[in-house]
């Protein structure tokens, strides 16, 4: 029984499809749709040099792998991958050659430091250090249950704030880039992220497939966004997540992201999500606080693995 790797076809859509089902399968935290992967690949920025390769094992496809270099990051030479195969497929072979594939991408494109997500679990860990990566930091998913579970009571805000949607924004998004760009300068991680190029953040991002626009919220102080909660939804699955909270450093302290997810919360189980999926470093006290008071509970752990190239 023969494994081979090859990139994706956009023009297929049973490729996209079978994509993410194998993703679904290894990792069902992750929110992915055939129109959010094919997206990633149409709209990844040139410099990230990114592909997409899917394991096929007699023709049935096995095993995904995404790879790129941090275009954004001011340190060069940082590579990303991922590498998933189905739970019920693995031991022949696919995981270790997609990994190869990938690797001699990075390389060839100029990358000297490799990082991958790894699932908190003896087999992957293992996997992951026989090709030599060594651990790092860890990531948690949470869950939580919006059709059971209870939330904190709605929140009005406070005297001088006011919340707003990202579908408040649609005509001129660049409030919430410059939002998004100071938010994810400091976020806790091992690549440092500058946004500067607002054309392909709105290309990347704003016009993402999964973000939610009505469902996105923004707390505004004197007319300024100072914190934000996105959302992400599934709605063939009723799935909704949290694909990035933050506050501007000079309105920290005053409950300002709290009160944007409370909001994006209410709203979206109003809407008939049944279930909410974030994720948090681990050393994010503060988030994974907040999270904790909205009855989230970790569900899974990522480590995130290195490898030096040369």
């Amino acid at each position: 029984m023969t494994v081979i790797v090859r990139d994706l076809r956009p023009e297929v859509r049973a490729d996209a499809e079978a994509f993410i089902k194998v993703r679904h399968r290894a990792l069902p935290y992750l929110l992915s749709t055939p129109e959010s992967v094919l997206h990633q690949l149409a709209h990844a920025h040139p410099d990230a040099r990114f592909r997409q390769f899917v394991a096929e094992r007699d023709g049935e496809v096995v095993g995904t792998a995404e790879a790129g270099l941090a275009h954004d990051s001011p340190e060069p030479g940082q590579g990303c991958l991922n590498v998933y195969v189905d739970p019920e497929r693995t031991g022949h072979g696919a995981g270790s050659l997609l990994v190869r594939i990938a690797e001699e991408h990075l390389a060839g494109v100029g990358a000297t430091r490799l990082f991958s997500w790894v699932l908190d679990a003896p087999a992957n860990r293992g996997f992951a250090e026989r090709h030599g990566y060594r651990a790092g930091r860890s990531a948690h998913f949470l869950r939580l249950d919006l059709a059971g579970g209870t939330l904190p009571p709605p929140q009005g805000p406070p005297p001088g704030v006011e919340l707003r949607t990202g579908a408040d924004y649609a005509d001129d998004p660049r409030p919430v880039f410059e939002l998004d760009a100071a938010a994810t300068a400091d976020e806790p991680g091992d690549i440092t992220a500058e946004f500067t190029d607002f054309e392909a953040w709105v290309e990347e991002t704003w016009n993402h497939p999964l973000l939610d626009l009505e469902l996105t919220s923004v707390a505004v102080v004197d007319g300024r966004p100072a914190a934000f909660s996105a959302a992400y939804t599934d709605p063939a699955r009723r799935r909704y997540a949290s694909a990035m909270t933050g506050t501007a450093a000079a309105f920290r302290g005053r409950g300002l992201a709290k009160l944007a997810k409370n909001d994006s919360l209410h709203r979206a189980r109003a809407a008939g999500y049944t279930e909410a999926i974030t994720g948090n470093d681990a050393g994010n006290d503060p988030m994974l606080a907040i999270n904790q008071w909205f009855g989230y509970e970790i569900c899974a752990t990522e480590v995130r693995y290195v490898r030096e190239l040369g």
